[in-house]
């Protein structure tokens, strides 16, 4: 599936390299390894990632809008925040910390379930991710890093639902294919608890 990029177009020079690593893994989610970022995703190795979902106490769920000069799916709206644990680093851990960094929240991750995704983009870049999906739970009001975040907005499920409905080409595919699946264990949490 080839996703386009809503970004500003990126030279290859520019997309070239960030410095930053990512912890290669296998399916099995035992690291093999690190490789610088954009490296991985020019090759579509698979990596660990993670998304991390914040909901209020209305049950409202964040979102942010990824700065449209992001390397890719700039401008898509997305979970309240999403990256990659640095090597020697928890997802859950990773996620605490980058949404601090993302959004100026402090909220707790709390680990949910993971899945691999692999998708292309207009730019030759490919996500291949093993992405840990993190949930928590804060009022506090964002305050977003303007490099990382171009808007924010909370919404209800049922407002959630009907806007994917109507434009899933706004949302971001890694936030498209677990949606679902993140509603569906939120809910079945709650009916244990």
């Amino acid at each position: 599936m080839t996703i386009p990029n809503e970004s500003t177009p990126r030279t290859r020079e520019e997309l070239r390299t960030t410095g930053e690593t990512v912890v290669l893994v296998n399916p099995q989610d035992q690291a093999i390894g690190t490789m610088e970022k954009m490296e991985a995703h020019r090759k579509g190795r698979l990596h660990r990632a993670f998304s991390f979902f914040i909901f209020n106490s209305k049950g409202e769920w964040l979102l942010q809008q990824r700065a449209h000069d992001k390397y890719h799916s700039g401008g898509l709206w997305t979970n309240a925040c999403c990256s990659h644990p640095r090597s020697e680093e928890s997802a859950a851990s990773a996620a605490t910390r980058r949404l601090q960094e993302e959004m100026g929240l402090y909220c707790q991750a709390k680990p949910l379930f993971h899945f691999i995704y692999r998708s292309e983009f207009s730019n030759d870049l490919i996500e291949h991710e093993l992405d840990h999906v993190c949930v928590g739970y804060s009022d506090q009001l964002p305050a977003p890093n303007p490099q990382e975040v171009a808007n924010y907005r909370y919404l209800t499920t049922a407002e959630l639902e009907a806007e994917m409905k109507r434009s899933p080409e706004n949302f971001t595919v890694w936030f498209r294919i677990c949606f679902q699946q993140v509603k569906d264990k939120l809910a079945a949490l709650q009916q244990t608890a």
